[in-house]
């Protein structure tokens, strides 16, 4: 069953974004598995990011490479907002 991940924060700034992306790719985790949709949305200066996972485990499992990063930038996470997918649209 996939799952919507809403993630919210503070600090999570465009050029923070830009750079975590950087690591991610230099980490071999730019494209984790288990991911099928990533939307980075920005207000006032902040991202938020929209993520479809396949499975929490998946999404567990790229946190473990993900989080350190975000720590070591100085980023703080809300708790996600999780919520089971019913339909997906493409185009």
């Amino acid at each position: 069953m996939a799952l919507g991940f809403y993630i919210t924060g503070k600090g999570f700034t465009q050029e923070k974004y830009d750079t975590t992306l950087g690591q991610l790719e230099e980490a071999g985790a730019g494209a984790p598995d288990g991911r099928t949709s990533h939307v980075a949305l920005e207000t006032d200066g902040e991202i938020q990011v929209f993520d479809v996972w396949e499975s929490q485990a998946a999404f567990e499992a790229f946190g473990a490479t993900l989080l350190p990063i975000l720590t070591a930038a100085g980023i703080e996470l809300n708790e996600p907002m999780v919520a089971r997918v019913h339909n997906e649209i493409k185009g």
